[in-house]
């Protein structure tokens, strides 16, 4: 599954647009990424409370969005929307990180729906051991934290809205200026 990733890696490379590579339950996938402003928006929020807090939580890591973490063990490969990966595993040859190094991540659910963050990557990311999962859904104003793997599942959810302070791990996230999509800003 890996090699048949990496030649559409490369192929992906040679097309117009945003497009990424997963592994999932059915294998390979190549999926054009095409998001709106809000979800970038989310991102870059995420992305800076956790980085101002991983140096008391977690030195030595950072929190990024781009780098598929990977499970051989599984053969499962995603690419989260935001992941909290040592700032030294970015230094290293290949494509993937180790998903045994990864404490969290977090997928920011697109316009059109859920598409795999709710659904194959709910049941991926704890059976790759990722301990902390964060689902903000702007179509909704709603947010998940799933935490504690266990079995291939989490067996801990906690709901919120746009607005709270939301514990993610041994993390704060604060939403309030999180937007909906198709909202106009308060």
């Amino acid at each position: 599954m890996r090699a048949i990733a990496e030649d559409l890696d490369a192929y992906a490379e040679r097309l117009e647009g945003a497009w990424s590579v997963e592994i999932g339950p059915s294998g390979p996938v190549l999926a054009m990424r095409r998001r709106p402003k809000r979800h970038a928006g989310a991102v870059r929020r995420i992305r800076e409370q956790l980085d101002a807090q991983l140096p008391v939580t977690h030195p030595g890591h950072v929190c990024v969005n781009g780098p598929q973490i990977e499970n051989v063990t599984i053969g499962r490969m995603r690419r989260p929307d935001v992941v909290v990966v040592p700032e030294a595993a970015l230094d290293e040859e290949g494509f993937a990180v180790d998903a045994a190094q990864v404490p969290a991540v977090a997928e920011i659910i697109s316009p059109s729906g859920p598409d795999c963050a709710c659904c194959e990557k709910l049941s991926d990311y704890p059976a790759m051991g990722i301990p902390h999962y964060l689902i903000v859904d702007p179509r909704t104003g709603t947010i998940e934290v799933h935490s504690e793997p266990c079995k291939g599942r989490y067996a801990r959810k906690d709901p919120y809205i746009f607005g709270d302070s939301v514990p993610f791990g041994p993390w704060t996230i604060d939403t309030s200026a999180f937007r909906r999509y198709g909202k106009a800003r308060d």
